[in-house]
């Protein structure tokens, strides 16, 4: 088992080098002629993009250009950061493949959760050498590598993309551990996360929906349609209720404040971050309570 996380590690990071490497030495030294450039000048100055925006980009975004030289290199800083994000998403897509090439060996099943036995010699090399095949495939696709080395968002959003699958991998590895849910918890934020670079990170929801499922259920057609109809709704609520719903509901907040009650303008948006913040805090404190 130990031996298995050692080369697993050791391949993974040695398949992130060949990709990093692949992506910054063939970078774009500027902006893409599309939305390349405008993605780049928001992050150098923190503006506002085009709707519906990508913040949490823009922050990252800034924080590589912190790094240019001078004006001339920003677009290659911003450009750097998506080489990096498109490597870090072949590792873990490397250790996605390996998770799941280690249960096929295990002949457990999905319920039974990942083995802790040793595996063969020849075992390991075909789960790593599988692992290895794939993420370096994908490395060497056209439109992968495409946008691996431009200052667009879609090389972020592949790695938050990336990182929660193999999250749930690593859930569905230790779910029968005490505090397993915690990768849970860390799925749901790294997805609060990806809403401010792309929603692509959301079509993962009904693949972790499924992962949870045949974790915890024992298989049904009906049990597959039931979950598959939850992550639906799942999507939904997210996608036409919460995304648009959380600044709709802040707007309203304002016009009360502003219009009903005359109070100075941003009051109710205040307000509104406040009642947020307490609400959260309260879930916290109730979640820890009931224990």
């Amino acid at each position: 088992m130990k031996q298995f996380k050692f080369w697993n590690t050791c391949c993974g990071w040695l398949v992130f080098a060949i990709a990093a490497a692949t992506y910054l030495l063939t970078i774009e030294p500027t902006a893409s002629f599309w939305d390349c450039g405008e993605f780049i000048s928001s992050a150098h100055k923190l503006d506002v993009g085009h709707p519906p925006g990508a913040p949490f980009f823009m922050l990252m975004g800034h924080f590589f250009t912190l790094f240019a030289m001078d004006a001339g290199h920003v677009a290659m800083c911003c450009n750097a950061m998506s080489a990096l994000a498109s490597a870090f998403t072949i590792l873990f897509l490397f250790w996605t493949i390996t998770a799941l090439g280690r249960k096929l060996a295990s002949g457990k099943s999905s319920k039974e959760g990942s083995a802790n036995q040793s595996l063969e010699v020849w075992q390991t090399i075909a789960i790593l050498g599988a692992g290895a095949v794939g993420a370096l495939a994908y490395t060497f696709s056209d439109t992968f590598w495409f946008s691996a080395v431009e200052g667009e968002v879609y090389a972020s959003s592949s790695l938050f993309t990336a990182v929660v699958f193999w999250l749930i991998l690593k859930w569905d590895e230790k779910a029968d551990e005490e505090g397993s849910d915690r990768w849970l918890i860390l799925i749901a934020y790294l997805m609060g996360l990806s809403i401010g670079v792309h929603l692509l990170n959301l079509l993962t929801i009904p693949a972790i929906v499924l992962v949870y499922y045949f974790r915890r259920y024992d298989f049904s057609w009906k049990g597959i349609l039931l979950a598959l109809l939850a992550s639906v709704v799942m999507l939904a609520v997210v996608l036409y209720g919460i995304i648009p719903g959380f600044p709709t509901v802040a707007g309203w907040f304002e016009l009360l404040f502003v219009n009903v009650l005359h109070l100075p303008f941003n009051t109710g948006l205040y307000v509104y971050i406040v009642l947020t913040i307490a609400a959260i805090v309260w879930a916290i404190y109730e979640s820890y309570a009931d224990r």
